[in-house]
């Protein structure tokens, strides 16, 4: 089992900025994608951002240009550095990890999900 546990949400005004933090435990597959999804109230997931362990970084147009994945340099922790927020932007925001290295942005493939850190963000 892999647990998965966001931080660093909150509320910033329109244009501000937000990182969030992913920090994965137990068990790792020896090939992983790691990966950042939200979804708002009434609406499906939506896959923002992607990366596996060659660092190869898939985003979704939505957020291609603002948002940034990386992950620290002994890849303990995942980040997502959210700039120019939009009053859109506001929703749940979830880490979630799944074997194999092709890492499309697709929830159903992604087997382990954290509990979620909310953004709002206010116009």
């Amino acid at each position: 089992q892999m647990q998965l546990v966001e931080s660093g949400g909150g509320s910033v005004q329109a244009g501000g900025s937000l990182e969030l933090t992913c920090v994965p435990s137990g068990f790792f597959y020896a090939r992983h994608c790691l990966a950042w999804f939200r979804r708002t109230p009434g609406n499906e997931r939506e896959g923002l951002a992607a990366i596996d362990n060659d660092g190869i970084i898939t985003y979704s147009d939505s957020v291609k240009g603002r948002f940034t994945i990386s992950q620290d340099g002994a890849k303990t922790k995942l980040y997502l550095q959210m700039n120019n927020l939009e009053p859109e932007d506001t929703a749940m925001y979830y880490c979630a990890s799944r074997g194999g290295s092709y890492c499309e942005l697709d929830d159903r493939t992604y087997a382990y999900w954290g509990p979620g850190t909310q953004v709002t963000v206010s116009s």
